[in-house]
């Protein structure tokens, strides 16, 4: 993206002066089909909740906006958004606490976070507290796009045979909690089933090892990574069950894994 079609924002998470409207027309590739998804735009800016709303229309979502988190949780509550796009600095909660909220109320809509804050705690932070992802300002809004649908594609996809996953050749049946990989079954500890789990949920984005640690182990953040690098190891190994296949799951290097079909 070039420069105007981003957001400029302080170290407070607040628009400066000097943002502008994305000054080039919205990709005609950000054109969606099919099911009209809803979301809601939380952020107390008008300028980026305006730009936001606009973009993500052209897209072909239904949105409506808050701007604060009062208003976004009866929002929440009588529209029933598919997703809520929250900036985590409002007026009168945070987009942590309006989660928490959300959360403790019996509410599992799936939540992006919107935030200046780049620290790994306030990122972590996000994610403890029930959030779906986080992209920090400044973004491009191709990218929040991007990562809407996979969030979409993730928690409200279209369903699959009842309790089976596939990516590739890779096939996990949930309910008889069994593996199988090019006709070969695999025998798997109920933690590396749960990694290959995490992993294929997340079919082509990059999950981080706290991520990881939180979902598999469910470790108050306080884990040691290396232990999600030897049992990335494990599922390795035991996944090449012939000479000669792909490698399904990848390491990006200082970010994390991610599983994809080489097809």
């Amino acid at each position: 993206m070039d420069a105007d079609s981003r957001m400029h924002v302080d170290h407070r998470g607040i628009g400066t002066d000097n943002r502008r409207m994305a000054q080039s027309s919205t990709p005609s590739s950000w054109a969606t089909s099919g099911t009209q998804w809803k979301l809601l735009v939380v952020d107390d800016e008008p300028n980026i909740r305006d730009l936001l709303a606009s973009s993500l229309k052209f897209a072909g979502f239904d949105v409506q906006t808050a701007s604060d988190g009062s208003s976004a949780m009866a929002a929440v509550q009588s529209h029933d958004p598919d997703l809520v796009v929250l900036d985590v600095m409002l007026p009168d909660i945070s987009g942590f606490e309006l989660t928490e909220k959300m959360r403790s109320s019996g509410l599992q809509t799936p939540v992006l976070f919107l935030t200046a804050r780049d620290a790994m705690d306030d990122k972590i932070e996000g994610l403890t507290v029930g959030g779906d992802d986080y992209v920090t300002k400044p973004f491009g809004l191709e990218e929040v796009v991007a990562r809407i649908h996979a969030i979409l594609r993730r928690t409200a996809g279209e369903p699959q045979e009842a309790g089976i996953m596939r990516v590739g050749d890779i096939e996990i049946d949930e309910n008889a909690h069994e593996v199988r990989r090019a006709g070969h079954e695999i025998d798997l500890s109920p933690t590396e089933f749960r990694l290959l789990r995490y992993l294929m949920i997340n079919e082509g984005r990059v999950v981080s090892k706290v991520q990881i640690l939180d979902y598999v182990w469910q470790y108050d953040w306080g884990g040691d990574g290396a232990i999600v690098e030897s049992y990335i190891s494990y599922l390795r190994k035991k996944l090449a069950v012939e000479p000669g296949l792909p490698e399904l799951i990848l390491t990006r290097r200082g970010v994390g894994y991610m599983i994809k079909d080489p097809s």
